[in-house]
């Protein structure tokens, strides 16, 4: 099990898009953010667990590396009745909420945490891990291949390390959206893209890896066994919980790029980001959310 008070610092993993480092964000603050964001995306994980469930027996311990304020490692806790669960994240108060959200669904018997910096921070670990969930994690550290590495040493024989990572850009809106140049997504998503290169290249101990999911948990000394992706398919028109994700997802983007926009896709952005404008996200009948996350799966044999 988990020293459940440990007290380090880790970064948050449940961006939907991908982002700028994380180590000047207020996590207090981006808390209620983040978990609107999980329980948005709960039928996506939902999926993906139960297709989990379906290959592998029972987990006795179960650990969510990269949890955030929990969301996730408390769905897992609902999918794997049996099994103890250990939110780790570097972020403390993230994990009071995490600690807190356990309670209140009634799994806190069963619910830990663990504080501190990925991967070390699993050597705290009392016990090898027999379902080891890492999402949107592993591209926040500078050395994937030596992460992974780490990760599978924590392994119990026979566990599995299921990482979800890639898929493809959320889409909101479509290409024509009646105002400004058609295509503003496309043309975010390749803005982000270079953010995201920019990101990694700046990590600690950046190294540039061929993103071949299968071949680094093989170089880790893992046996992969599958790959799907999970489709989260909410259609227009969509509700204020999604409309409310989609403004403040268009928020980040426009204050993350503001330097990099050209005039007229600041302007669109403000105008779909302005409540009092009919033709904003708040109020547009079009407005839906599809998002495709992807899920690797590899097993300890030796």
């Amino acid at each position: 099990m988990a020293h459940d008070d440990h007290r380090h610092h880790q970064h948050e993993h449940h961006d939907h898009h991908h982002h700028h480092d994380h180590s000047d964000i207020d996590w207090n603050e981006m808390a209620p953010l983040l978990e609107a964001q999980a329980e948005l995306f709960t039928p996506m994980y939902e999926h993906a667990m139960a297709w989990l469930a379906k290959r592998q027996t029972e987990p006795g311990l179960i650990v969510d590396a990269g949890s955030g304020p929990g969301v996730v490692a408390c769905l897992l806790a609902d999918a794997f009745p049996g099994a103890r669960v250990v939110a780790v994240d570097g972020s403390e108060p993230l994990l009071e909420r995490a600690r807190a959200r356990a309670e209140r669904l009634g799994v806190a018997d069963r619910f830990g945490t663990l504080a501190g910096e990925l991967p070390d921070v699993l050597d705290d670990l009392d016990y090898p891990v027999d379902l080891l969930w890492v999402s949107r994690t592993l591209h926040h550290l500078g050395d994937q291949r030596a992460a992974l590495a780490a990760f599978a040493d924590r392994l119990a024989h026979g566990g599995t390390l299921a990482l979800q990572e890639g898929g493809l850009p959320s889409r909101f809106l479509p290409r024509d959206i009646g105002f400004g140049r058609p295509g503003l997504q496309e043309r975010l998503d390749a803005l982000e893209a270079q953010r995201f290169a920019a990101m990694r290249d700046d990590l600690p101990g950046s190294v540039a890896e061929t993103e071949d999911w299968p071949a680094l948990l093989t170089a880790a000394g893992l046996r992969p066994t599958g790959t799907r992706t999970f489709l989260l398919d909410l259609p227009a028109p969509t509700t204020d919980r999604a409309r409310a994700f989609v403004a403040a997802t268009l928020t980040r983007t426009r204050e993350g790029l503001a330097d990099h926009l050209d005039a007229d896709d600041r302007a669109t952005l403000d105008r779909l980001l302005d409540p009092d404008d009919k033709a904003s996200v708040h109020h547009r009948p079009d407005l839906f959310v599809l998002a495709a996350q992807t899920v690797y799966t590899a097993v300890r044999t030796q």
